[in-house]
């Protein structure tokens, strides 16, 4: 005699089926916690990665001491570097300040393009002296911006006399006065080209000595 099925056996194998479901699920979500070794070994490689980044840091702060391409307390604007001496103790007549800049590898400012010229005029420079070729009256003057290019100085400072006027800029504009009178100084040099290749080169030798 077959087995009647009834309603009820139905309806028990079926909450029966539901529960061994919920119960997969749940064992399904419920992950097993990670054994210490392992957050043990993520806790290494991430220190060793800080390092390594410090490591890379400190590298890179090095090659960029050795790329600057100018000196310390100058500074640095398209391929020039300009360094700026101002105060009571810096202010000296025309011809000791073209030798201060000598004495610096570099010469008394000159503005030969309007990049050069927008950057000067960012300075809000007073009272600098310029690299203009010494006059005999003081009765040019004029803007900066209508005035590219000028006579820059190109000769010796030995033909200068007490009775010749040199050119300085006050913001954007440029005026002549006695050379012997004394204004604040602006040096300007060409900044140094430095190839990259040949310095991480040097930094790798460095490490392996």
């Amino acid at each position: 005699m077959s087995e009647e099925v009834t309603y009820a056996d139905l309806k028990f194998q079926d909450s029966s089926q539901t529960e061994n479901i919920q119960k997969f699920d749940k064992f399904e979500k419920e992950e097993p916690p990670v054994p210490s070794h392992v957050w043990r070994q993520r806790a290494l490689a991430l220190t060793v990665l800080c390092l390594l980044l410090l490591i890379g840091l400190g590298v890179l702060g090095g090659i960029w001491n050795k790329c600057k391409p100018c000196p310390e307390e100058w500074m640095w604007h398209d391929d020039n570097c300009y360094l700026l001496l101002s105060g009571y103790q810096h202010r000296k007549t025309w011809q000791k300040s073209d030798e201060i800049c000598s004495d610096y590898n570099a010469s008394l400012l000159t503005i030969k393009s309007k990049r050069v010229l927008e950057f000067i005029k960012s300075l809000q420079l007073n009272h600098y002296w310029l690299g203009l070729s010494p006059r005999k009256d003081n009765k040019k003057y004029g803007n900066l911006d209508t005035s590219i290019p000028f006579d820059w100085f190109t000769r010796n400072t030995s033909v200068i006399s007490d009775k010749m006027y040199c050119g300085y800029i006050q913001y954007a504009s440029f005026f002549y006065a006695k050379c012997t009178d004394t204004k604040n100084i602006v040096c300007e040099k060409l900044a140094q080209s430095v190839k990259i290749e040949s310095i991480l080169m040097s930094e790798v030798l460095d490490r392996r000595k």
